[in-house]
Order: C-alpha cells, then sequence, then structure tokens
C-alpha cells in the first residue's frame, strides 16, 4: 500500500490528519533522554522508569514492525479559548478534557483502521494500537509522517490545521512507503513562550523544552501532594490542564473546528462554587469517562481551592473555610493559602 491509500483509509475511520514513518529508531531518542535526565518530568516515573528505554524504538513493541501509522484527530471546538474567559466565578479545563476520554475515541478509530487494512491487504500481517499511554515517542513519529512540525510549545503543529489533534499510532509488519517531516514553521516567533505564566518553555540546546515541573498542566493532573508556592499564583484559574500555549499560536488562527460529539463540552468552564461543593461521588459521576478523574478528588479539590485563591473573590471564603475544615491534608492547606489570597 502507499501511504496516499493509508490518508484515505484513515479519513474513512475519522482521522483529519495521517501518514506514515518507518519503525526504526528516531534521532529526537537522544534528546528524550537528555530531557529526563535534567529533572524535566518531574514526578512522572512512567517517563524515566524502564519504559523510557523502551521508547527508542518501536520494535520493543512490536518486534515484526516496519511501518507505523501516524494520525491525528481533531479534538478544536467552537467555544471560547482560554484566553477569552474572563467569568471571575468559572474555573478553566484544558480543551482535551471536556468530552470523552480521548484514549478511548482514538483506539475505536485506529481499531477500525486496522479493520480496514485487513479487508484491504488479508490477515497476514501483525500489528499493534499505540496511544499515549504506550511508550512510544509519538510527536517524533508523527513529525516523521508529515503530520507536522514539533513547535516551540512542544505540540505538533500542522501548517494548515494548527496543533488540536490527538496523536495515535498503529504499529504494523507491513511494508510502507514513509512519507517526508515537514520544515519547521516556528521562525522567531516566542508568542507561547512569552504567554506561559509560569515560564516552563525553557531554552536548551538551541531550541526550547517543556520544564514539566513548571507546567500548568503537570502541576494541575499529575502532581501529587501539595502544589509548589511560587506556581500557584501562575496557575491562574484553571483547576484541569491549561491551553494557553495553544490559544495564542498564530497556526491557530484559522484551526479548523469540529462538531463531533465526543468532544463538545460537557460542562464548559464550570462555576467554581459548584465544584468545591462536589462530595466524591458527584465528582466520578459528573467526570465518568473523562480524563478529569487522572488527579483523584483529593487534587481536584485542590486545584479548586488554588483557582478560588487566584480569582481573589470575598464569594468564595465560605467554600474555601469548608475545604481548609476538611480531612485532607493537602486541600485544606490549598485552601489555607486561598483565604490568605483573599484577605
Amino acid at each position: 500500500m502507499t501511504s496516499a491509500e493509508i490518508r484515505d483509509l484513515a479519513c474513512q475511520c475519522g482521522f483529519e490528519l495521517a501518514g506514515v514513518a518507518r519503525a526504526e529508531p528516531v534521532d529526537d531518542r537522544y534528546g528524550y533522554h537528555q530531557w529526563a535526565a535534567a529533572g524535566f518530568a518531574g514526578e512522572m516515573n512512567y517517563l524515566t522508569d524502564r519504559r523510557a528505554a523502551v521508547r527508542d524504538d518501536p520494535r520493543s513493541l512490536l518486534p515484526s514492525a516496519r511501518s507505523v501509522i501516524c494520525v491525528g484527530k481533531l479534538y478544536h471546538t467552537p467555544w471560547p479559548h482560554s484566553t477569552g474567559l474572563d467569568d471571575p466565578e468559572r474555573g478553566w479545563i484544558s480543551r482535551y478534557a471536556w468530552g470523552e476520554d480521548y484514549h478511548l475515541v482514538v483506539r475505536r478509530g485506529l481499531a477500525r483502521l486496522e479493520a480496514l487494512l485487513r479487508e484491504r491487504c488479508g490477515a497476514g500481517f501483525e500489528s499493534r494500537i499505540c496511544v499515549d499511554t504506550v511508550p512510544l515517542l509519538e510527536r517524533s513519529y508523527a513529525r516523521q509522517a508529515g503530520l507536522g512540525w514539533i513547535g516551540k510549545n512542544t505540540c505538533l503543529i500542522n501548517q494548515p490545521q494548527g496543533s488540536w489533534f490527538f496523536l495515535g499510532e498503529l504499529l504494523t509488519s507491513l511494508e510502507i512507503a514513509p512519507d517526508a517531516p515537514p520544515p519547521d514553521r516556528c521562525g522567531t516567533c516566542t508568542r507561547c513562550i512569552d504567554a506561559c505564566p509560569t515560564a516552563a518553555l525553557v531554552p536548551r540546546d538551541n531550541g526550547y523544552s517543556l520544564d514539566a515541573r513548571l507546567c500548568i498542566s503537570y502541576l494541575t493532573i499529575e502532581l501529587r501532594g501539595s502544589t509548589p508556592g511560587e506556581t500557584r499564583a501562575g496557575i491562574g484559574p484553571h483547576i484541569f490542564g491549561c491551553d494557553i500555549c495553544q490559544d495564542v499560536c498564530p497556526w491557530n488562527r484559522r484551526a479548523p473546528v469540529t462538531i463531533e460529539p465526543e468532544f463538545q463540552p460537557r460542562h464548559f468552564a464550570p462555576p467554581l462554587e459548584d465544584l468545591a461543593a462536589l462530595t466524591e461521588e458527584e465528582f466520578r459521576a459528573m467526570f465518568h469517562e473523562s480524563p478529569m478523574v487522572r488527579p483523584r478528588y483529593a487534587g481536584f479539590l485542590r486545584n479548586v481551592a488554588l483557582a478560588m485563591g487566584n480569582r481573589g473573590l470575598d464569594r468564595f471564603r465560605t467554600p474555601l473555610e469548608r475545604l481548609a475544615a476538611c480531612g485532607h491534608d493537602t486541600v485544606a492547606e490549598a485552601a489555607r493559602w486561598a483565604l490568605e489570597q483573599l484577605r
């Protein structure tokens, strides 16, 4: 098969981007290990433990792999961006977490693509579906497959369509002629770097890297326990993830939007006061099959408390006092800090 035929099949499966890369190590693996050695992964041990070496070669995941079919699924919806949210009573949830868990959506599409390949080529090949929980340098292979370049904000950017894409891969033993990577078109632009409230995009090796320890997404999703004091004000109203570096990217000015129901917001910028009152059972019911459950209930309330403190409304005093008296140390400490901001 040709990569053009692969793109046609991927389009039938709901993917807006698709391409093919060779299933072999890429030079980016050296940079990845340097990034991990610098401590930029923070407490995300799954990025630095034995699985770090697995990322060096796709054949660690599928020994017979010869090609990596890379796909992109658009999740940009026709709703305001975080940079346009001016209601001080509301908190921000990253755009990718508004709807259904993207792992499920992307995996369904890849399963369909795999089935179409078997219809076309027969069953005599091996394959493996990968979403971002699998140890694979997916942005690097997506770049090799021609889907885009890796920008200064460390997101994959497609020239005509921007960066609002989930990535997925299908490793296969099929030999498919690969695509070519596009040129880097960030140029001298530094809007994402200048806009980051916590200065998480740091210069390194003639480019930029993401120091996860300073990233709002890491601080509100991956970090367990107390949030470092020097980063709290920069988190602003974010209660789950951050979109700022994509919101300000010039390549997203004309980004297409999707009307697929899976990605439409269940709870767009919800009121902070309502979130602070949720019980653990209500939290799980509200965000069932959503990425929002990843920080767990305590991490979620910690984030809500910090957002209330950063919003600075006196009406938040009562819910914050209630959180400060709760039985979880991390939540209570965040609420006490927030109360200080109100004073």
